[in-house]
């Protein structure tokens, strides 16, 4: 059976490599830079909320997030960073600083959502600890909408 050991992806010009796919994402900054990077964004963050400005926090909070490998840190200060901006605002007031958000940084805000989702116990999601992270991928590819 030693037809199974061989692979096969060697063979396919199309198949990608995962540095040949998330090196045009990455920001030349090294994981130290990005975490530093990080950690000004959410002290400016924070500064922001103190004075009341949650819409300018928001937006400060999405700037050039830490994409590439080897930025864990960095993106989970980041992630902390949007996901707590986000618990400040109140219920009636989201809707109104989302639609003040470019499509882009939507789909951003998106991505941090289901990161806070896929790690329930450090983001303090209920509903993935319960349900598992399986749960975003179905509901994302059903096809019946609840509104």
């Amino acid at each position: 059976m030693s037809f199974r050991r061989i692979d096969i992806d060697q063979y396919d010009e199309d198949a990608y490599t995962e540095d040949e796919i998330l090196s045009e994402f990455e920001s030349g900054l090294t994981p130290d830079q990005a975490e530093a990077a990080s950690q000004t964004r959410s002290t400016d963050v924070r500064n922001l909320l103190t004075k009341g400005d949650m819409n300018g926090a928001l937006l400060r909070a999405l700037e050039d997030p830490p994409y590439g490998r080897n930025m864990d840190q960095a993106k989970s200060v980041s992630t902390h960073t949007v996901l707590d901006t986000l618990n400040v605002f109140r219920a009636n007031d989201i809707a109104t600083a989302i639609k003040s958000l470019g499509p882009d940084q939507r789909d951003l805000l998106m991505k941090y959502l289901y990161a806070g989702m896929a790690k329930p116990e450090q983001y303090n999601s209920g509903l993935t600890e319960v349900a598992g992270t399986g749960c975003i991928v179905r509901v994302m590819s059903d096809k019946r909408t609840v509104f």
